[in-house]
């Protein structure tokens, strides 16, 4: 008797005894990314970026100018506004700006013009706009978002793209409006170049190596509703000839978006992202190899664009607000916020 009782007992105390924690975290689901609110990054270009080379005020003409891009963006988002709206408003700003190679600072050709390129994508649907070699438009950013939404094309260039976003009622400026000592300068150090050197001739193409920064300007938003858009601004090449365009106005190339995968706006010398497709390249090795956000950027820029001496980077953003930011030249331009109160804006590397 006293056996049984004892058995009893012990199979009571066993059974009131709290569950293994181990079993417990087995039980638990783990913690769900969840996407913030919104989020948005930008770019004001990449190359020779150095402390050495930044005075304070210049440095701080440039913070300022991504602060208030950042605002504007920012002001879109969180009242409810769309990802493409933000995207806009933001390189407005940076347009405006005659820190960045993009609008109101763009660089000059050698026949001492200004020509702008830009592109804009939609990622709930891919449509997506660009123009290419326009002179006279103060926001060719919104040039390239007009072909998108109100017309069949996707690229217009020259003349007509000039054309087409006058019929829009897009501001228009006079060519002065675009002229900067800075710039204009930096066209008369690369003249003088030519003359002095004559290696700078490679198959008569221009290597430009006087103030070498591709200063486009980019923007990649994510919206309260989950849609993604991004749009890429600059100003070429200095001293550049014969009509070249880069990868900034060439959907894939240099702009791309998908809220499946990712918004991506790029950055450097932009013959190496046309060959190579770099902005697409991210998304599809997000959409076919399964790569995160980080592992695609990452493996692009200082993968594929390194074995093939390309320069420069990008910024994307991935449907649960998570950035990227690569680079392979000594800085870029950049910065991200977020709804939860993250911010920064980054120069140099390593920062």
């Amino acid at each position: 008797m006293r056996t049984i009782c004892y058995l009893l007992l012990v199979g009571i105390l066993f059974a009131c005894q709290p569950t293994e924690p181990a079993t417990m975290e087995a039980t638990t689901p783990a913690p769900a990314t969840e996407a913030p609110a919104y989020a948005m990054v930008i770019h004001g270009g990449a190359g020779t970026i150095l402390p050495e080379d930044m005075t304070p005020e210049k440095e701080a003409g440039i913070r300022a100018a991504m602060n208030a891009a950042l605002d504007a963006g920012e002001t879109v988002l969180k009242n409810g506004g769309s990802a493409a709206d933000a995207v806009e408003a933001t390189i407005w700003v940076l347009e405006d700006s005659p820190h960045f190679n993009a609008g109101k600072g763009a660089v000059f050709t050698n026949a001492g013009i200004n020509e702008m390129d830009a592109s804009f994508m939609t990622g709930h649907d891919q449509q997506a706009g660009a123009v290419g070699g326009v002179t006279t438009l103060k926001h060719p950013i919104s040039a390239a978002r007009s072909v998108m939404e109100k017309s069949e094309h996707v690229l217009l260039t020259g003349k007509g793209a000039q054309e087409f976003a006058e019929m829009q009622g897009l501001e228009t400026v006079d060519p002065q409006y675009f002229y900067t000592d800075f710039r204009w300068n930096a066209l008369q150090q690369a003249l003088e170049g030519e003359r002095v050197d004559q290696e700078k001739l490679q198959g008569h193409r221009i290597i430009e190596d006087i103030d070498r920064k591709y200063g486009t300007v980019g923007c990649v938003a994510l919206d309260k509703s989950g849609n993604i858009a991004a749009g890429t601004s600059t100003g070429g090449m200095t001293n550049k000839r014969y009509n070249r365009l880069g990868d900034s106005p060439l959907i894939g190339a240099g702009t791309y978006a998908d809220n499946a995968t990712c918004g991506v706006s790029c950055t450097g010398w932009g013959e190496f992202f046309i060959r190579y497709a770099v902005a697409y390249d991210v998304h599809a090795r997000m959409a076919y190899g399964k790569a995160s956000l980080a592992e695609a950027a990452d493996a692009v820029i200082n993968q594929t664009l390194v074995d093939k001496g390309g320069t420069g980077g990008l910024i994307a953003l991935d449907a649960k607000g998570n950035i990227a930011m690569p680079f392979n030249t000594p800085g870029m331009y950049r910065g991200y916020l977020k709804a939860t109160g993250e911010r920064e804006i980054k120069f140099y590397s390593p920062e």
